[in-house]
């Protein structure tokens, strides 16, 4: 919605992706910690094979907690790496367009330490049971397989509610769409105004 008003966005998602391709050191670094076997036969990373392995082999299941120590090696290769591209994408973007409202979608922002880059801070929240049906529906799981997996995802994020408290701006993504659509309109007036 923000990029059809006009925001620049970059996903860290995508940026991750690209730099856990094989030949980026990111790559390197996270198959010398996590090993061959996160590996598929083309030698690209499997991120569920790597998430089994961050995650503990409990993984997936909601009742166990994450082993913290490996969440935090793997964040350690990844985060450092994902802030350097955010930021180099912003300043491009800032050159580009002196005026540009540059957006960086990340769901762990506050975890990695990054939120005082930024200028300022949307989150946008929803209930747990949409969360988990948008999930499902999104990557064409099951109920159940997708309640396991945003509960495992959830048990490593700060809590949604203190996400909210140290935000700028909360976009609640529960009711309608033209409710959000009327939502961010609002928050991009703003956020315009500032960038002029």
């Amino acid at each position: 919605m923000f990029v059809a008003l006009g925001a620049h966005l970059v996903q860290a998602d995508r940026i991750a992706h690209q730099l856990m391709l094989p030949g980026e050191p990111v790559y390197n670094e996270v198959v010398r910690h996590f090993g061959g076997s996160i590996l598929d036969p083309d030698l690209s990373i499997n991120r569920a094979k790597l998430a089994e392995v961050a995650f503990g082999a409990g993984a997936g299941s909601g009742e166990a907690k994450p082993e913290t120590s490996r969440i935090q090696e793997l964040n350690r290769i990844v985060h450092p790496a994902v802030i350097r591209a955010q930021d180099e994408w912003m300043e491009e973007t800032g050159r580009e367009d002196q005026k540009a409202v540059a957006i960086v979608e990340a769901a762990l922002i506050f975890e990695a330490g990054a939120a005082q880059r930024f200028d300022r801070m949307i989150v946008v929240t929803c209930s747990d049971e949409q969360r988990v049906a948008r999930f499902a529906a999104r990557q064409k799981l099951d109920l159940e397989t997708a309640q396991k997996e945003v509960a495992r995802r959830m048990a490593a994020q700060m809590p949604e509610a203190e996400k909210a408290k140290a935000a700028n701006y909360v976009i609640d993504n529960s009711g309608s769409l033209a409710q959000t659509r009327e939502r961010v309109r609002a928050v991009w007036e703003e956020l315009r105004q500032r960038a002029s």
